[in-house]
C-alpha cells in the first residue's frame, strides 16, 4: 500500500450511506476518494441499487440500523420531509451513539432536525451541497466548483469544514436560523432556471423551431455570465428600456397562446425585472410603473412626458446609459 493512500491519512471513518439517491451515492464515492471506508448503503429502489453498485462498488447494501451500527459517520441523504421522522424513529429504536457524527444533506435544515440524534450522544451537521446532480460520476468532477451550506456546533464545525475540503468543494457557514431562506435561494436559482428554460423552449418548438436548445443556449449561458458577473447592471430588453409598446406586444402574443403557466411566469418575472430596474436606478419611477401596468393589462402608457422612444436617463447619471441599450434583446 502506498504512503499516498488516502485510506491511510489519520482521521479516516467508517462511512454509512442512508439513501442512494442521486446525492447521497455521489458524496458516498467523494468520501470513499478521500479515503474513509464506505460500510454500507442503503438502497430501496432498483434505480438506487444499480447507482449504489455504480459508484460505490463493493460496499453492501443494508438495512438502515445495520448502517448506523456499523457507522462512525452516518450521512442521510434523504428527501426534506422525510428526514424528521427517520432522524426520530432510529432514536425510538436506540440506534444513535455516542460520539457518532450524523450528517444530512438537506438544504432546508440545520442541525436542530437531528435533536433526537444529538440528545443519545451523536454530533449533528448539516452538510448540504449548492449543486444539481445527475447521480452519475461526472458530478464527482463537479465537486471542486461547488460551494456546500453547513451548520454545525462551533466546536465541531472545523469536521464539517474538514469533510467537505476533503470532498473538495468549499463550505460556506450558514447559520441555523438562515438555513430556509438560504434553501430558498438556491431552490429560486436552480429549479425556476430550468423551468424558465423549459419554457422558453415550448414557445419556441411551438413555432417549429427544430432545435429551441441550439437557439437558447448560447443566449442563457451568456446572461448567466452577466448576471453573476454584474447583476442588474446586466439587464438588456424591453422592460429595462421602458419599451412599453414591446411589453404589450409580448404580454398580447402570450395571452393567445395556450400555456398558462408561461403567460402567468412573463408577467411576474417581467414585474419584478421592472420594480428591480426601479431600485437600482436603470428605470425612472415612471417608466417602471408604465411597463407594470402594460403586464396588469393597461393599454400602453406614455412613460412620461417628453419621453421618446429611447427612455430619459434616470437621475444619477449612469443608468441613462441602460436606458439607451440598442441590442433589442
Amino acid at each position: 500500500m502506498s504512503s499516498s493512500d488516502p485510506s491511510r491519512r489519520p482521521g479516516r471513518l467508517g462511512v454509512g450511506i442512508v439513501g442512494a439517491g442521486r446525492v447521497g451515492a455521489v458524496l458516498g464515492a467523494a468520501l470513499r476518494a478521500a479515503g474513509h471506508a464506505v460500510v454500507g448503503v442503503s438502497a430501496v429502489s432498483e434505480a438506487s441499487r444499480e447507482r449504489a453498485g455504480l459508484l460505490l462498488p463493493g460496499v453492501p447494501v443494508l438495512e438502515i440500523p445495520d448502517i448506523v451500527e456499523r457507522a462512525e459517520l452516518v450521512l442521510l441523504a434523504v428527501p426534506d420531509d422525510a428526514l424528521p421522522p427517520l432522524v426520530e424513529g432510529l432514536a425510538r429504536l436506540g440506534a444513535w451513539q455516542p460520539g457518532q457524527l450524523v450528517v444530512h444533506t438537506s438544504g432546508r435544515y440545520g442541525i436542530g432536525v437531528l435533536a433526537p440524534a444529538r440528545a443519545r450522544g451523536a454530533i449533528p451537521l448539516a452538510l448540504h451541497p449548492a449543486m444539481t446532480f445527475t447521480g452519475m460520476s461526472l458530478d464527482l468532477g463537479r465537486l471542486p466548483d461547488c460551494c456546500f451550506g453547513i451548520t454545525a456546533p462551533g466546536a465541531v464545525l472545523p469536521i464539517a469544514q474538514a469533510l467537505v475540503v476533503e470532498m473538495g468543494a468549499e463550505p460556506v457557514v450558514i447559520e441555523e436560523e438562515s438555513r430556509v431562506l438560504y434553501h430558498a435561494a438556491l431552490a429560486h436559482a436552480s429549479n425556476h432556471l430550468v423551468t424558465l428554460a423549459s419554457q422558453s423552449a415550448q414557445l419556441l418548438g411551438d413555432l417549429g423551431v427544430h432545435r429551441p436548445e441550439r437557439m437558447l443556449g448560447p443566449l442563457m449561458k451568456a446572461s448567466l455570465e452577466n448576471a453573476l458577473s454584474a447583476g442588474e447592471g446586466a439587464l438588456t430588453g424591453p422592460v429595462s428600456r421602458g419599451d412599453t409598446g414591446t411589453v404589450a406586444a409580448h404580454a398580447e402574443a402570450l395571452a393567445a397562446h395556450d400555456a398558462q403557466d408561461i403567460r402567468i411566469a412573463y408577467r411576474g418575472m417581467a414585474r419584478a425585472t421592472a420594480q428591480r430596474a426601479v431600485e437600482r436606478g436603470l428605470l425612472s419611477r415612471e417608466q417602471g410603473d408604465a411597463v407594470v401596468a402594460v403586464l396588469d393589462g393597461g393599454s400602453e402608457i406614455d412613460p412620461g412626458d417628453g419621453a421618446s422612444d429611447v427612455p430619459d436617463a434616470a437621475p444619477g447619471g449612469g443608468p441613462g446609459e441602460a436606458g439607451t441599450r440598442e441590442d433589442g434583446s
